[in-house]
């Protein structure tokens, strides 16, 4: 068995029996059940959920996304083994923590396999907000050129690269295209502000204004969570991003919940503490995979300028990278996810064999061939 076959890089062509096409994301694919399965599920599983609410397989791939692409590597290898299942296992980890402190639920109802999620339909907050404890990345490129207003707030005069912000900063951005809302641009990931959220509160798909403070505090607490159970590790969390949704549970209760994954290698910055009291960045996060590309790549304004997507896109679908950029990755994503949990990553020798089958076996959901 070779190291490409341990890798599940192909996630929306598995027989399950759905309702809608595959929605198939840069690393996730998204199987809507169909309406009888779902409700038996519902049933059997005991799900805390309504008993016409629409369910989902969720598949996290081992593809690797970064600056909007998916790369390769020589050796045929089309993503990073052990990925997905450590991604899943930081996700599972952090939600797991939420509910002990009394935040608030995740959208994941089973975990057949370490790679799959079994979901509910919620509907989403449209915006994605990230919470930032230091100044890096993006934030920094533009404060060096002399921004100083972000998402309607300030920074002072004076910061250096990856120093400590005075306070938690969010810099909330529009989830996809928004049209027709004053003041915003129609674009993904575009700005906003509080005031954008309070004014218009509806087309972001809150319910009422209320929520507004109720989706602040949630962000800020669990920011908290990860950031002290990370610090007890000796590891730094730079920054991470969050998304939310509205679900109904089984007794007819609306709620705001988590969704999407939280706190993991590819939604966050995690620097290694030790090193960073030297003066040093070390990355514990898909961060050393887009430091590595900036590095490795002849013209770094290919992968930083919207403008060359066309450029960008070509280059990652005809060069190979090094393996060794892929194995030194996986590692990263082990360590991390290791670290985390407390537990050894298991790690498939055929993902998609195996998901297959358990969701043949304890679920009755795979079509027969």
């Amino acid at each position: 068995m070779t190291l490409a076959d341990k890798v599940l890089a192909v996630n929306n062509d598995l027989p399950i029996r759905t309702r809608l096409p595959v929605h198939s994301g840069k690393v996730r694919s998204v199987y809507w059940l169909t309406e009888a399965d779902s409700q038996r599920l519902i049933r059997k599983q005991g799900y805390n959920v309504a008993p016409d609410a629409p369910l989902a397989i969720m598949v996290i791939s081992d593809r690797i996304s970064a600056f909007d692409c998916i790369w390769h590597s020589e050796d045929g290898l089309s993503g990073v083994p052990g990925k997905g299942t450590a991604l899943n296992a930081i996700s599972n980890h952090w939600f797991h923590c939420f509910k002990e402190h009394g935040l608030a639920d995740g959208h994941i109802l089973d975990i057949p396999h370490p790679q799959v999620w079994i979901v509910q339909k919620a509907r989403p907050v449209m915006i994605e907000a990230i919470c930032r404890q230091f100044i890096t990345g993006s934030m920094w490129r533009a404060y060096s050129r002399g921004e100083r207003e972000f998402c309607g707030m300030h920074l002072p005069q004076g910061l250096e690269k990856d120093q400590k912000l005075p306070e938690l900063f969010i810099t909330p951005t529009t989830k996809g295209i928004l049209k027709g809302i004053p003041g915003i641009m129609e674009a993904d990931d575009a700005s906003i502000t509080r005031h954008d959220l309070q004014a218009h509160y509806r087309a972001f798909n809150f319910r009422c204004q209320q929520d507004i403070d109720r989706y602040e505090s949630l962000l800020q607490a669990g920011f908290n969570v990860i950031s002290q159970a990370l610090a007890e590790l000796d590891q730094v969390l730079v920054d991470t991003k969050f998304e939310f949704g509205y679900v109904t549970d089984a007794n007819g209760h609306e709620k705001l919940i988590y969704m999407d994954e939280v706190g993991t290698p590819d939604s966050s910055r995690i620097w290694d503490g030790p090193a960073y009291r030297r003066g040093q960045i070390v990355e514990n996060s898909k961060e050393s995979f887009r430091q590595f590309l900036l590095n490795h790549v002849p013209d770094p304004d290919v992968l930083l300028n919207k403008e060359r997507m066309a450029e960008r896109e070509s280059l990652a679908r005809n060069h190979a990278l090094p393996l060794q950029s892929f194995t030194e990755l996986s590692a990263t994503y082990v360590r991390i996810a290791e670290k985390i949990t407390g537990q050894p990553l298991a790690i498939s020798d055929n993902p998609k064999a195996e998901i297959i089958a358990v969701l043949n076996d304890q679920y009755g959901i795979i079509d027969p061939p």
